[in-house]
């Protein structure tokens, strides 16, 4: 929406109404670049989230909707360091939701198929969540949308929006979603995957929802994990998007992937905003409201600009999380034993004597380390 700001300069040259030298022109201007509106999407996001997540918060506690804590029969020791958290306001992803459509819808230009794409996906899967968090809420326990039922959801959700990324977004000069880029290579390995990609696009798509989603069990962990990613793919958006960036770095070069520092900075101002209200102590969880959204909005900020491979370096914990409960729960079916003291893997941790704050920086220091990994593979081709 801001960019027709620019859009009215245009128009208002042309009619002789201002001219290229006049102050008008030149703060009107400033709407055309995208580091600019991404910066502005940034504050948007955070300020949104400061001026009302303090009433979202008053109005989740009136209406009594607190966070299910699983009972001590069922986790035993963790019990007694989460047992107090029973009541804290969940469902606040839905802050997180507003925050990225709202100031995605103000920033951004709005023939962009990828901008909607990510809208969709990240709306879709925080619908889920939503629903999730409304039955167990309801029901007064853990147990919310049966498996079966979320990954049919989840499926339905990423197959339709990997096959706009693969048929809806038109190739630029040679360059199609479809094809396969991974790093260190500077040329893709296979140019078109065809219908192949909308598989693959859904894979990651599902596997980055359920990984934050796991993710999603301490104060700020998933928060602070998805701001770090959501910077990283700020970063990769805005080369790109960027000819001269993408050629001198080797990596593909698509013009719609522009305006996918927007989204992202968007995505990294709502986390931002969020941690001030979810940090130790959390006076608000996200719930898988947030968690499912945050996931699918990063799994498609990464398709969008080929940068899908290298999610699995630049989101390493939500690898670490997603792993370690494969790992316990394939272990223990084959052999009757655990790898862990507790999946995901942070409760491991704690059980193991981490105080929760030391687990929680711990995580975001590594996620920072892997997003920096995660960028330094673009000089690597």
């Amino acid at each position: 929406m801001m960019y027709w700001l620019y859009e009215l300069r245009t128009w208002l040259e042309a009619a002789d109404w201002i001219s290229d030298d006049s102050a008008l022109y030149k703060l009107l201007n400033i709407f055309r670049y995208h580091t600019f509106r991404a910066g502005g999407a940034f504050i948007t996001a955070f300020v949104m989230s400061l001026l009302f997540g303090e009433k979202l918060i008053r109005k989740l506690i009136s209406l009594k909707i607190g966070q299910p804590i699983r009972t001590a029969e069922e986790v035993h020791q963790l019990y007694e360091l989460h047992g107090k958290k029973a009541g804290t306001p969940t469902m606040g992803g839905i802050l997180i939701l507003a925050c990225i459509v709202v100031t995605t819808l103000l920033w951004a230009k709005w023939d962009n198929v990828m901008v909607w794409t990510i809208l969709f996906t990240t709306v879709g899967l925080g619908a889920l969540g939503f629903w999730d968090d409304y039955l167990k809420i309801s029901k007064k326990n853990s147990k919310g949308v049966s498996a079966r039922t979320k990954l049919v959801w989840q499926g339905g959700v990423a197959v339709i929006a990997g096959f706009l990324m693969a048929y809806a977004v038109p190739p630029d000069e040679g360059v199609t979603l479809r094809a396969l880029y991974v790093p260190f290579f500077k040329d893709a390995i296979i140019t078109d995957m065809g219908i192949f990609s909308v598989a693959l696009f859904t894979l990651i798509i599902v596997g980055a929802s359920n990984a934050v989603n796991l993710t999603d069990g301490l104060d700020g962990l998933a928060t602070g994990c998805s701001l770090t990613t959501a910077l990283a793919y700020a970063g990769f958006g805005y080369v790109c998007g960027n000819a001269n960036y993408s050629s001198y770095l080797g990596v593909a070069h698509h013009t719609l992937a522009n305006e996918l520092p927007i989204v992202a900075m968007a995505l990294a101002g709502a986390c931002v905003g969020f941690l001030w209200f979810n940090a130790h102590p959390a006076r608000m969880f996200m719930g898988d409201t947030g968690s499912l959204a945050l996931g699918g909005c990063i799994a498609t900020l990464a398709i969008g600009c080929k940068q899908e491979i290298v999610l699995a370096l630049v989101g390493g914990v939500f690898v670490m999380e997603a792993m370690s409960v494969i790992i316990q729960v394939f272990s223990f079916k084959t052999r009757g034993k655990r790898v862990f003291r507790m999946s995901p893997i942070h409760h491991h941790f704690e059980l193991g004597g981490w105080h929760e704050n030391q687990v929680i920086v711990r995580f975001w220091v590594l996620s920072l380390f892997f997003a920096l990994l995660g960028l330094a593979t673009l000089k690597l081709r």
